[in-house]
């Protein structure tokens, strides 16, 4: 099975050892696609000097567009699997495997189910985080207990399904938008626990506009044909 690793990254060099080390020891020789908006740390001379496959783009023009391109390259590549994560080291490497072994057409990795959570999160960002998943699974009538995270495994025909058309958004929304697709296409998808660490190093990129955009996509998702 081959299976490509996509993170989009902005000034994220500082993770980039970790991240690359601890793909390695979870997997072995892992095939890592890093996707650089013109990083002006470096991130994707970095990237490259680690011997990982980089799609450099000029600028920063959102999550979305970053994933979106990853996975495209992916799937032109023939890739199997392809699965999503964040450079900062959030998303631990060593729940990659897992997700993989589970029999969905998109696995999503959730911190609200049992054994999963979050760690060195403040209680705004966690109030925040179950509120954003609450009002995704009352508008779109879904079961899954984390629509708003990005820590996810494909299978490549379900990844080409969902971008089949274009997508309304382009902040953290992407990740609800992806996987209502999914559903809507009348594919599987399956949900094991991971645990959400803070980064350590850097900053987040999450933001008030962020979470105005996930408030007024959501109802669209659903409204729209």
């Amino acid at each position: 099975m081959s299976v490509l690793v996509v993170t989009p990254t902005y000034n994220e060099r500082e993770n980039l050892d970790a991240l690359v080390g601890r793909l390695r020891a979870a997997m072995g020789e892992v095939d890592l696609l890093v996707v650089d908006d013109g990083s002006p740390d470096g991130t994707a001379d970095a990237a490259e000097a680690l011997g990982v496959q980089v799609l450099r783009r000029a600028a920063k023009a959102g999550l979305a567009s970053a994933y979106q391109a990853g996975f495209r390259l992916g799937l032109e590549q023939g890739y199997e699997r392809i699965v999503q994560m964040d450079a900062d080291l959030s998303h631990d490497p060593a729940d990659v495997p897992k997700l993989l072994a589970a029999d969905a057409d998109l696995v999503l990795g959730s911190r609200y189910v049992p054994g999963g959570g979050t760690r060195n999160w403040p209680l705004g960002r966690r109030l925040l985080s179950r509120f954003g998943g609450a009002y995704s699974r009352l508008w779109l009538g879904l079961p899954y207990r984390d629509l708003t995270g990005g820590f996810k495994a494909w299978r490549a025909e379900a990844l080409d399904r969902a971008l089949s058309t274009p997508l309304a958004s382009d902040g953290y929304a992407f990740q609800v938008e992806m996987t209502w697709r999914v559903v809507q296409a009348g594919l599987s998808v399956g949900e094991v626990p991971i645990v959400f660490t803070e980064r350590d190093q850097g900053v987040s990129k999450m933001s008030r506009a962020i979470a105005v955009e996930a408030a007024w996509l959501v109802p669209a998702l659903r409204l729209r044909p």
